[in-house]
């Protein structure tokens, strides 16, 4: 009696469906991790704003006025150097927002009341960076 030999190993349709199934689980992988990159930067462009709106307003409650320029709040040792714009990469996009002139002090200069994101990129929830 002759012994018949079976054939070891994985046919091609089994293999198709693991690679297949790695694919997909790379694909979701992926996705999930530029989404939690962009998740970050969103967190540290908020904390940034935080940080710089705050310094505006401490250097406006012990001055009297608003600064004239962001640099001013690193001098002014408010900030111990201006952030850098997760979206942009760069300390120089920052988009200020001057104050109104007060009438009833002409000679006072009006300065920096809000700073903004100089990105044009929309965020996840679909608001303008810029916006914050």
């Amino acid at each position: 009696m002759m012994a018949r030999r079976t054939a070891r190993g994985f046919t091609l349709i089994e293999l198709m469906i693991v690679m297949a199934l790695i694919v997909v689980l790379a694909g979701i992988g992926l996705a999930t991790h530029a989404n939690s990159q962009i998740r970050a930067r969103e967190a540290v462009l908020k904390e940034d704003l935080f940080r710089m709106r705050d310094a505006i307003d401490q250097y406006s409650a012990d001055r009297g006025a608003y600064p004239a320029t962001l640099d001013e709040l690193v001098s002014g040792m408010y900030l111990r150097a201006i952030p850098v714009d997760p979206f942009t990469d760069s300390a120089d996009t920052w988009q200020t927002i001057m104050s109104d002139m007060n009438p009833s002090a002409l000679s006072a200069q009006p300065g920096i009341f809000d700073v903004k994101s100089g990105s044009d990129r929309m965020a996840m929830d679909g608001s303008q960076y810029s916006d914050w």
